[in-house]
């Protein structure tokens, strides 16, 4: 059983769509153990920065598939594991009695048959709700090409789903994962986006309406194992927040672990800082209201990798800067370089009372190091620069050189 849990829990690493998931769920059976609060599951870091569940790990590593960048497709010469839903469920009740963990991430290859892996997935949830009494934080995987009802009955049980988009186009798939169809991985997609605002709707109407996946659903990408632009990422994502109600779309920088023609040299590193950057730009799409196309040029299909996306952004629109902060929208606040939401949420409660000075803002601890570059405070600019692009990326660089040297000396 050792063997099998350091086997498939190393194989789990590479899935990075795990987070907690806000799920509040009070345990109201006699008897039951475990509740879903909304701080989710338990997480550790692992040795590259990653953030994982303490238990994150795969049914099974034996797979049908040769997908090209994974470590476990059929053709890779690795040593193969396989739990038993009993194995999973009595695990997973182990650890938590063991204050080990308070949830499970189960994902998994593909044994045999989608029907075949997902139906196992669906027996371990079914083992710890109604064997184990177990009413803890459960995210699973769905198994794109596995039966609708299959997937329904095990997002009956879970507090989060994930179905994997894995690549970005319909061309990159073919390319590296030629036996993956877009259609079977955005079909339980659209089922579970439905299923789940019927269960809100239900819950407006009865406190006592079959529960599904109240944690909503997420999906990973990978970076880098294919010449897409991140303009063509982030387009797909923002299609995807718009067409399934997505929470989250991870971005996994590729990690070259298998050779193929297809794929980057092994040796090559991993592309963590576009990592970075893709969620950077993820973050402004989902809570500053930017899109997608926003962020690019038709020039310059890739975000910039020294600057975040929102200094880009705000440095190719300088016609809509400075903002006066005494004046300026909720949403145009959201947009200046260094102000977030809840600066800007402060700002625009403070001026109610009295109009704002440069100290003021000081003083309700708003972070100005960018923001000051982009912004007039009752009518004066305090940049210190000319306003306009080359000299603003100087001035933050030689601060940021400046910073570097401050620290230097107390080393």
């Amino acid at each position: 059983m050792f063997e099998k849990l350091k086997i498939l829990s190393d194989a789990a690493k590479y899935d990075v769509s795990c987070v907690s998931s806000g799920v509040e769920r009070k345990n109201n059976t006699t008897g039951g153990i475990g509740n879903a609060s909304a701080a989710g599951i338990c997480h550790a870091w692992s040795s590259d920065g990653r953030c994982i569940s303490l238990l994150k790990i795969l049914l099974t590593n034996d797979c049908i598939y040769d997908c090209k960048y994974c470590l476990n497709k059929v053709t890779n010469n690795i040593k193969r594991a396989t739990f038993t839903p009993e194995e999973v469920a009595e695990l997973t009740i182990q650890f938590y009695r063991r204050n080990y963990i308070e949830g499970l991430f189960l994902s998994s290859a593909v044994e045999k048959s989608p029907d075949h892996t997902m139906e196992n997935i669906y027996k371990v949830l079914y083992l710890l709700r109604y064997k184990y009494n177990f009413w803890g934080y459960v995210h699973v995987k769905v198994i794109p090409g596995a039966s609708p009802l299959l997937v329904e009955k095990t997002g009956a049980l879970a507090d989060r789903m994930s179905v994997n988009i894995e690549l970005p186009t319909r061309e990159s798939l073919k390319i590296l994962a030629p036996q993956k169809k877009i259609e079977k991985i955005l079909e339980p997609m659209n089922l579970i986006k439905n299923e789940a605002a019927r269960y809100i709707e239900d819950k407006k109407h009865s406190v006592n309406a079959p529960r599904f996946v109240p944690g909503g659903q997420s999906t990973q990408m990978i970076i880098g194992a294919t010449p897409d632009s991140d303009r063509t990422i982030l387009n797909v994502s923002q299609n995807l927040y718009d067409r399934f109600s997505m929470k989250r779309v991870f971005f996994s920088a590729y990690i070259p672990v298998v050779t193929s023609p297809n794929l980057p040299a092994v040796s090559s590193m991993p592309p963590l800082l576009r990592e970075h950057r893709l969620y950077q730009a993820d973050w402004l799409m989902r809570f500053y209201y930017f899109k997608s196309e926003e962020l690019f040029t038709e020039i310059e299909p890739n975000l910039d990798l020294e600057f975040d996306p929102k200094m880009m952004y705000a440095l190719r629109n300088l016609d809509r800067f400075p903002v006066e902060i005494n004046k300026a929208s909720y949403e145009e606040l959201l947009r200046v370089p260094g102000l977030g939401v809840t600066s800007a949420q402060r700002i625009i409660r403070e001026r109610k009372n009295a109009e704002l000075s440069y100290d003021t803002l000081r003083r309700m601890k708003t972070v100005l190091k960018r923001a000051r570059y982009f912004i007039t405070v009752n009518g004066k600019y305090y940049g210190n620069t000319q306003f306009e692009p080359d000299a603003i990326k100087e001035e933050i660089r030689f601060k940021e050189i400046q910073k570097q040297l401050s620290i230097y000396e107390f080393i």
